[in-house]
């Protein structure tokens, strides 16, 4: 037999019962990105460009030598845009400025504070991060997602016991969010690490770079029909 279709509102014999479930639990990190920016200026456009070009050759280069520890390597807006004589007559150019933007993902987070360290020593260099999160296939959010409906579940059988009756069916089960809480990003420039007595010529030494624990949560909202109770 087909069981009679539940009201949106319950009935006696069928009162609804919603409830929301909710949970969060903490994670270490598993993959760290940082930002790379290389800058170039001159007077002369093909010496800009080509002090760009061997800038980022070398910032390439040297992320490269990381391979093992680099999960994602990639380049995305180049410019290069004249700056032009503000108070001069004509298009008259002052200078030209150059720009790279790279951006690497790292597992290991040991190469990460070496290699932070010395991409942020490379000249006309500035690194930006980590931001620190978790791979798409981590298991941390079905794992909050499972705690979330459990807790639902947990609830509707309290205020079920509270009515002296049980839980009869489930009717509606949602996803009302998940949200995963990364840190800001901390900046990393040339010359900001060295102390007045480091030799210029002497490589800098690793940063030291605590990964954070990530807060991952789920929130779910259930209704359950139950059997009717004795009031």
């Amino acid at each position: 037999m087909t069981p009679p279709a539940t009201s949106p509102h319950g009935t006696p014999e069928a009162p609804l019962l919603t409830v929301h479930g909710e949970a969060e639990i903490d994670t270490e990190p598993e993959i760290a990105r940082i930002s790379v920016t290389i800058t170039a200026r001159g007077r002369d456009r093909r010496t800009t460009l080509d002090d760009l070009t061997r800038r980022n050759t070398t910032a390439l280069d040297l992320v490269k030598s990381y391979a093992d520890a680099v999960e994602h390597l990639t380049t995305g807006t180049i410019t290069l845009t004249p700056e032009l004589t503000p108070h001069g007559r004509g298009e008259r150019v002052r200078s030209h400025h150059g720009r790279i933007h790279l951006t690497a993902e790292l597992s290991d987070f040991t190469t990460l504070a070496e290699l932070t360290t010395r991409l942020a020593d490379l000249e006309l260099t500035q690194v930006d991060g980590p931001w620190w999160s978790l791979r798409p296939d981590s298991p941390a959010p079905a794992q909050a997602r499972r705690q979330a409906v459990h807790e639902a579940l947990r609830r509707a059988r309290e205020y079920a016991d509270a009515l002296g009756t049980t839980i009869a069916a489930l009717v509606e089960l949602a996803d009302t969010g998940a949200d995963h809480t990364h840190p800001g990003r901390a900046p990393f420039e040339r010359g900001g690490r060295r102390t007045a007595l480091a030799h210029p010529d002497e490589p800098a030494q690793p940063l030291d770079l605590e990964p954070p624990r990530l807060r991952v949560s789920a929130q779910v909202s259930a209704q359950f029909t139950m059997r009717p109770p004795q009031i």
